[in-house]
């Protein structure tokens, strides 16, 4: 069993899909059964994956719990393993998803099976993609979680669902489209689509820029980066809360992950080659995406919008080919997950007693919910990045990796610290603090167990790894170092034969 851990994690969800579905949910306790299935094979999902991280060395830079089968043919397989830059994303995958079931307990009442069916079948898509070191594998994953998160917003979201699910899904299908053709020209190349067979393999030069910008085209949309981020507070406005949190928490990570197991160790020249020009983007995502937020009037739209900002530090951080700033971007990608994820569950508490996220509906809740208040707190500290909280820890790193690739770059992103304080607290302020006037307000209820049982957790990780982040740290230290290592040799093999051509 221990040999096959990461098949495992994704058969498991998939096994608690199909007990879904044969399961009646007409009878009486039928929908209290499903959500039950559903919760314990999340946390059956989470335990394996804890085994999984046990048997992980995070000093070993190289592919481990390898897996390798005979799939499509002999050259395309169906090959699985990790290292220090995808298992902590697979344990973000699952951790947080039992804190999901949850969260839709109450609120999700109409087509409770299908629900979770989607939930738990976009759990293992998930995983896949982490997971996979084949690289048609990779993209099938990557691709096929498009289709339950479609399903997720269009059908169990808000009043402008429909439109929602559709821009989503044609921004990220239409970027991915050109990933496809690179893959193919990959293996017409190589010979391959081995993952780790493509890391060691040298595409020529001029190769390397337009496969350089048809993945980029992919995870660009994914992140989302500035200008193709529209489809974001769309997609988080119209989604159910656990649907905003896994948008927010491991969807758009794909796209980081995409950058760092792709794009800069299989394409050094090209990365080297188009830094300023991710640079660019990113500060502008920063500072313009920093000033729509502090415009909004819905709760989940300013926090979307601050998600395409915080994105900003992670593209800015990686290609700085820095240890700090690619540590910085990936510890600034589990902090986010952590914190944005916490964020939009605190939006859905409130929106389950009032059902309104207009800022101006709330004000002075401290007096009647201490408890969430408290809760809501530490997540906008770390949300500015406060020390002793998880998101500063990220800012920190990518800004230092930033300012010894690009001084400029670094004070400007700098300043989406400052903006990204004045929205947070402003947002804060305004739910929290003043007088309760509202009537509707006067009655509104603290915390419940259960909402204590999704929030304190959270609450706890966010401080810990803001006090403690070594444990994630070390996670991705020795990746870093070898993916540094490669990158720096391949780019002064480059040098070496320009000037021997010349």
């Amino acid at each position: 069993m221990l040999s096959y851990l990461l098949t495992g994690l994704l058969v498991l969800p998939l096994a608690g899909a199909l007990f879904i579905l044969i399961t009646k949910d007409d009878t009486p306790g039928g929908q209290s059964n499903i959500r039950w299935i559903a919760l314990l094979t999340t946390i059956a999902t989470m335990l394996l994956s804890f085994v999984a991280w046990g048997r992980f060395d995070p000093a070993n830079p190289a592919f481990q719990l390898v897996e390798d089968r005979a799939w499509l043919s002999e050259t395309i397989r169906f090959k699985l393993g990790v290292d220090g830059f995808s298992m902590p994303f697979i344990m973000l995958t699952t951790v947080l998803m039992p804190f999901c079931i949850v969260a839709s307990w109450v609120s999700v009442e109409k087509r409770v099976k299908e629900y979770f069916i989607a939930f738990l079948v976009l759990e293992a898509l998930m995983v896949g993609v982490f997971a996979a070191l084949d690289l048609v594998l990779f993209y099938l994953f990557f691709e096929a979680g498009l289709i339950p998160m479609f399903l997720i917003i269009g059908i169990w979201g808000g009043k402008r669902r429909i439109y929602a699910s559709f821009k989503f899904f044609l921004y990220t299908l239409v970027g991915s489209l050109l990933m496809l053709v690179a893959v193919m020209a990959m293996y017409w190349n190589a010979g391959t689509t081995d993952i780790p067979t493509l890391l060691a393999h040298k595409f020529p030069q001029g190769m390397q820029t337009w496969l350089w910008l048809a993945f980029f085209a992919s995870f660009a949309v994914k992140m989302p980066m500035w200008p193709v981020h529209t489809w974001l507070p769309d997609a988080h406005v119209e989604a159910p809360t656990a649907g905003s949190v896994i948008l927010a928490a491991i969807l758009l990570k794909m796209g980081g992950y995409g950058f760092i197991r792709f794009s800069i160790p299989m394409f050094p020249d090209a990365s080297l080659y188009f830094a300023p020009f991710v640079f660019a983007l990113s500060v502008i995502a920063i500072v313009y995406t920093s000033l729509v937020a502090m415009m909004q009037e819905d709760i989940k739209k300013l926090i979307a919008y601050s998600s395409v900002a915080h994105m900003g530090f992670v593209t800015m951080g990686l290609f700085t080919l820095t240890p700090q700033g690619i540590q910085g971007a990936m510890f600034q990608m589990v902090s986010h997950g952590i914190v944005s994820g916490a964020l939009f569950l605190c939006v859905g508490v409130i929106y389950d007693r009032m059902h309104t996220r207009e800022i101006a509906a709330y004000g002075g809740l401290t007096e009647r919910m201490p408890l969430y208040a408290t809760a809501f707190m530490v997540f906008t500290m770390a949300n500015v990045g406060l020390p002793g909280t998880s998101g500063f820890v990220g800012e920190f790193l990518t800004l230092m990796g930033a300012f010894r690739a690009n001084t400029w770059v670094a004070f400007i992103a700098t300043s989406g610290v400052i903006l990204s304080a004045c929205y947070a607290l402003w947002l804060f302020a305004r739910v929290m603090f003043g007088p309760l006037q509202k009537p509707e307000l006067k009655k509104i209820l603290d915390l419940s167990p259960r909402e204590v049982a999704i929030l304190a957790p959270l609450v706890i990780l966010t401080i810990y790894y803001g006090v403690h982040p070594a444990p994630v740290l070390d996670a991705f230290a020795a990746s870093t170092d070898a993916l540094l290592k490669s990158t720096q040799a391949a780019l002064g093999a480059a040098k070496t034969a320009a000037l021997v051509s010349h």
